[in-house]
């Protein structure tokens, strides 16, 4: 991908699943972006994937001559009926294409895709600090609601996690 080429964004799929881990180990192995501790194996990704789009939530990929730029997705913010109209979303990018706009690709074909479902809010969970992911998630219109102090233990230190919302826009009422 040259710098000012859009990544393409579909769907993932399954057979995506081995580069998908790929891009999420790093960050596991390396990182406090995720609270993970154990690699994943394509097959337990593909798992996660499945539970997805089987809840009828988006699941995006962005890619460039066949390689997985990143990827973003929706979960369910909580299992109780009453937030049945709220989602969390995640975006991993491949540690060599970062600061290269495919987050915000992503999310500019992910966040349509969930208005478009009627849902009403969107959340981001951030391991702070995390200077790109906070930049992003304030560009794209969400603001920070909570910041919890030292909730995670990872590479032998106490992280934070702050917490940031977007109403999602939609016509339709609940």
């Amino acid at each position: 991908m040259v710098a000012t080429d859009p990544p393409h964004i579909r769907p993932a799929r399954g057979a995506d699943c081995q580069q998908l881990a790929g891009i999420y180990n790093f960050y596991i192995e390396t990182s406090t972006v995720t609270f993970e501790e154990a690699p994943l194996r394509a097959e337990q990704m593909a798992d996660r994937l499945d539970a997805v789009l089987n809840r009828g939530l988006p699941w995006l990929l962005a890619e460039a001559h066949g390689t997985v730029l990143g990827y973003a997705y929706a979960v369910p913010w909580r299992e109780r009926s009453a937030y049945r109209h709220s989602v969390e979303v995640s975006a991993y990018v491949d540690r060599r294409h970062v600061g290269r706009g495919v987050g915000s690709a992503l999310y500019a074909a992910l966040l349509p895709k969930l208005e478009a479902l009627s849902l009403h809010t969107a959340l981001a969970v951030v391991p702070l600090p995390n200077a790109g992911s906070v930049a992003l998630y304030e560009k794209l219109g969400f603001v920070k609601v909570a910041h919890l102090k030292e909730v995670g233990f990872k590479l032998d230190r106490w992280v934070d996690v702050g917490y940031w919302q977007r109403r999602l826009d939609y016509n339709s009422e609940v």
